[in-house]
């Protein structure tokens, strides 16, 4: 590492960024503004670090970088949801119907 890496605004090609206290900070805002929310663990890759997807009753979700799994079932008891894993139970239907909605109103509105 270089003396001036830590002062560059873009990082290095190859190098994932792993979670910080705002990813965390989002994550307990976004399931406190919401009804029915439940969390999804992805499990790390070779391209992206443990992230959480939070699905609320409606559909709607977000998804942010969590440490690991352990921190994001931490997470989900500190928050009172339910906690899964994405390769056990998949994605629920209701999530995917939001993002169908969603993209169909984006359409129309760009028509």
């Amino acid at each position: 590492m270089g003396i001036f890496d830590k002062l560059r605004r873009k990082p290095r090609p190859g190098v994932t960024r792993t979670a910080t206290s705002k990813d965390t900070d989002h994550l307990a805002e976004w399931a406190r503004s919401r009804r029915g929310v439940e969390a999804y663990v992805e499990p790390r890759t070779n391209v992206t670090h443990t992230t959480v997807v939070l699905v609320a009753f409606d559909g709607e979700w977000t998804r942010r970088r969590i440490e690991n799994d352990e921190a994001a079932y931490h997470l989900g008891k500190k928050l009172g949801i339910p906690v899964y894993d994405t390769n056990k139970v998949g994605y629920p239907q209701r999530m995917r119907e939001y993002t169908r909605r969603k993209a169909e109103e984006d359409k129309r509105r760009n028509a």
